[in-house]
């Protein structure tokens, strides 16, 4: 059996004008999680990343020396663009304002984007799992026997769900609960696919290195 090992990106700049830049926690979350891996043995044969900075950051930052290949359905889906689309006469006032409001409200939209009731969203809801499960299988059509890849909450939150064949809602469910630079594993051969480990942060383990977690 060969190791799919999904990373999502370190912090990014929430409530910045440019969200998709690492900030220097994730930077530092990054560089943990790569120190982690080195320190168990651990090296991939193959690093794939989506095309946002963020995630190619993250990639550097961890630090092994292959140079990262490149698939865009692992880029995260557009929420910006969803809330423009759910909200056409703007957005209510504390939807940037207040987090709690911010992720209710990205839950509820992404729930009302998979059920097609947001009008001319920039992509379906069907685009974004299609584009998700074609990066799995370029991720997976390998040799390679440890394969790293650099995404997002949201495909990898989809990506566990069609791994367990999950009712579509679960995505969202999972998806909330990644921690930055948390690692999820599956094991492939073959036509094969499994579930061997989620959202798991070795790297945060101490007292001291737990300051470095955050979800968003």
């Amino acid at each position: 059996m060969s190791e799919l090992l999904v990373i999502r990106h370190g912090q990014a700049s929430f409530g910045a004008q440019n969200y998709d830049v690492l900030s220097d926690l994730g930077r530092a979350q990054a560089r943990a999680a790569g120190d982690w891996l080195r320190s168990m043995g651990w090296a991939p044969d193959r690093v794939i990343t989506g095309s946002l900075n963020r995630q190619i950051d993250t990639a550097s930052e961890i630090g092994f020396a292959l140079s990262p290949e490149t698939h865009d359905g692992l880029n995260e889906y557009d929420f910006s663009s969803l809330l423009d689309a759910r909200f056409p006469d703007g957005l209510p006032d504390l939807v940037n304002a207040d987090r709690k409001v911010h992720f209710r409200t990205l839950r509820e939209t992404v729930f009302a984007w998979q059920r097609d009731e947001i009008a001319n969203p920039y992509e379906t809801w069907e685009a974004f799992a299609t584009r998700v499960e074609a990066a799995r299988a370029f991720a997976v059509e390998t040799d390679a026997k440890r394969v790293l890849v650099v995404s997002s909450g949201g495909v990898i939150g989809q990506m566990t769900a069609a791994s367990l064949h999950a009712p579509v809602q679960h995505m969202m469910n999972l998806n909330l609960q990644i921690k930055n630079a948390a690692m999820t594993r599956f094991m492939f051969s073959g036509s094969l696919f499994s579930l061997n480990e989620f959202n798991a942060t070795p790297q945060y383990a101490t007292p001291e290195d737990a300051k470095l977690m955050s979800y968003s």
